[in-house]
């Protein structure tokens, strides 16, 4: 146990080190301007420490010359005014010449880190939580201003003017002064370290408490409509409540201790000034040194300790900060589990032909999902995929897009293995049109143009015409310009998914993946949808994963597949010649599509019964369809059926 507690500040320091240096490429771009605040720096130093060395002038003149009041002092007031103007502008030069190294290193970091986070693998996107790296961002790209902010403005100065009193006491003043001073500041460097060191455990703990709170109130915003169709808000509020009560115990613990950290601090620089003022003053009297020398050794000591006692509020916030950018140079050590093979080659696509041979994979090695999977698409051919959720029909669209690499065998286009070329070139092969299409929170034209954004405003709108949503896009109040709300929650999962298929048309890729394309769709819409997927699909590789089977009866060939294997593959009519699998679920498919189709047929009837009964839900409010008045007895007459 003791072993544990001694290596962790080492590991901490560690870290520390490593981050700071991590900060250097940022700084290093705007090196000349953080050199040029430097010396800003500097001159707004030795500016300050002059004014009580000028004002120590002023006292000795008066006392040793009284009647040359009027030419002297004038004189000297004059360069105190000077220098107190002085440190004033070169303070506000730093901070202008420094804002520009601050804000770019900012956003330097940012946009890394973003791009990082592309680069990461699906897996890693499937397992975090969207609210907790929203906040480790959030502080983590914040804390680099924070930093270089102290470190300019409030440690840099504190050193220098340290160094510029340490000269002039010790080449003006007796020993002791600079050992009172010196020991002073170690005391204090010694006791500001300790403390915090100590207090950091709570930092950090309130920082996961923080990212575990946010993300929980994240995800339940982003669930909102399941919290109210369950009527769980007690337990989505009691779970948020529950982290927030810990982080809350943390956040008492640290005040608690920074009071205690604050307090030592005022003691040990009341105790070290009480002693400077004690030998000067000695000093005074014995006649070694004259009233200036103690009123320039009080005015040093005042510029000396009251920015050291803010320095020891800016350690802890730069520790504080760099535990906040730990969480971002972390995520930035993380490696993508899929990246470019240092021979990578941009893929060239000639036919479109695409290979699946002999593929196994799986996400958890406890759990295959793919067994053996071997087959081909030929160019301009249309290949269906079937079966129960759970196949690894899904599976099979993501190898593609090299979202994961496969455990064994290898997945070719146009006789290139898929880890040889570069995933850029790869993904502009290759379009989707997915399950569950989120969109972006703009417009809808913004999101029909991501397929292809140097798209002409005539092509966005071709290809939303045949997806068959441009009547209803220019039937809305705003028209293209609609904004769809947080991943396209406004528009309906039918309007979402024909979206997508626009998008897909026109992005023009050789090769079409169909993800459930028509899953969100009426009967009325799939159909129209339908014939404009084949009209996409022409003349193209295309791989259809598709449950409906109605939706693929026209395919090459269809494989359908059960525990990530492949039972059968054929045309639609050789599979159910077959009577296997295929034909069950053709058979089971029909019966709930006569069913349905039964009870469509019922519905008119029943609905005029409805309406017909002026007490009905819904009655209230419209005039029922041939009901007579009241007659004068207080009967009604019912109208005939029509």
């Amino acid at each position: 146990m003791n072993r544990i507690i001694a290596t962790e500040p080492v590991h901490a320091d560690r870290r520390d080190r490593l981050n700071l240096r991590g900060m250097l490429p940022y700084l290093w771009e705007f090196r000349g301007r953080a050199l040029l605040a430097l010396l800003c720096l500097i001159a707004a130093k030795v500016a300050n420490v002059g004014v009580p060395v000028v004002l120590k002038e002023i006292v000795d003149a008066f006392e040793a010359s009284p009647h040359q009041v009027l030419v002297l002092p004038l004189s000297l007031l004059f360069a105190y005014g000077v220098l107190k103007l002085s440190s004033a502008l070169f303070n506000e030069l730093r901070d202008v010449i420094f804002a520009r190294v601050r804000y770019r290193a900012m956003r330097r970091l940012s946009t890394k880190v973003l791009a990082h986070l592309h680069a990461l693998s699906l897996r890693y996107h499937l397992g975090r939580q969207s609210g907790a790296v929203s906040r480790d961002l959030e502080r983590g790209t914040r804390s680099v201003s924070t930093i270089l902010n102290y470190l300019a403005f409030s440690v840099l100065p504190v050193l220098v003017e340290f160094t510029l009193v340490a000269v002039i006491l010790l080449r003006g003043y007796a020993p002791a002064f600079a050992l009172v001073v010196f020991g002073t500041v170690a005391v204090y460097f010694a006791f500001t370290f300790a403390i915090t060191e100590w207090r950091m455990e709570y930092r950090h703990r309130m920082n996961r408490l923080d990212s575990e709170a946010n993300s929980q109130a994240f995800d339940s915003l982003i669930n909102y409509e399941t919290v109210k169709y369950f009527g769980n808000e007690p337990i989505e509020l009691q779970r948020y409540d529950g982290t927030l009560a810990e982080w809350e115990e943390m956040a008492v613990k640290s005040q608690t201790s920074m009071s205690l950290l604050n307090f030592g601090q005022g003691a040990i620089i009341a105790v070290g000034v009480t002693l400077v003022m004690a030998f000067a003053a000695n000093g005074v009297v014995q006649g070694e040194l004259s009233v200036g020398d103690l009123v320039l050794v009080n005015a040093l000591m005042l510029q000396l300790f009251i920015p050291l006692g803010f320095l020891g509020i800016v350690y802890r916030q730069i520790k504080y900060a760099l535990a906040d950018m730990d969480l971002v140079f972390k995520l930035l050590e993380r490696q993508p589990e899929i990246q470019d093979a240092p021979t990578a080659k941009p893929l060239v696509l000639r036919a479109g032909a695409v290979r699946f041979e002999h593929v196994d994979f799986h996400y958890d090695s406890e759990r295959a999902i793919l067994r053996d999977v071997d087959f081909q698409i030929a160019p301009g051919q249309k290949i269906a995929v079937v079966g129960h959720s759970g196949a690894g029909k899904s599976t099979l669209a993501r190898l593609l897009f090299r979202f994961y690499d496969v455990r064994a065998g290898r997945i070719l286009i146009d006789g290139q293995d898929l880890r040889a070329v570069t995933q850029t070139s790869l993904r502009a092969a290759v379009g989707i049109v997915p399950q569950d299409t989120v969109l972006f929170n703009d417009t809808i034209y913004y999101n029909l143009a991501y397929g292809r954004p140097e798209a002409t405003r005539a092509e966005v709108e071709r290809a939303a015409e045949m997806a068959h949503i441009r009547e209803f896009i220019e039937g809305l109040p705003d028209a293209w310009e609609t904004r769809v709300g947080e991943r396209g929650l406004k528009l309906s999962g039918g309007e979402k998914q024909r979206v997508a298929i626009g998008r897909a048309i026109l992005k023009r890729p050789r090769i079409l993946v169909f993800d459930e394309a028509t899953s969100s769709l009426d009967s009325h819409t799939e159909q129209a949808i339908q014939q404009t997927l084949a009209e996409v699909a022409e003349n193209h590789t295309t791989l259809v994963i598709a449950h409906r089977l109605s939706t693929v009866v026209d395919a090459d060939r269809i494989l359908v597949m059960e525990q990530g294997r492949i039972r059968e593959q054929g045309t639609h009519r050789e599979l159910l010649a077959a009577g296997g699998h295929y034909a069950s679920m053709w058979e089971l498919q029909q019966r709930e599509a006569r069913t349905m189709s039964e009870q469509e047929d019922t519905a008119p009837a029943l609905t005029d019964a409805v309406s017909s009964d002026p007490l009905a839900p819904g009655a209230a409010g419209r005039e029922p369809r041939g009901v007579e008045t009241a007659s004068s007895d207080g009967g009604t007459a019912g109208a005939p059926r029509s």
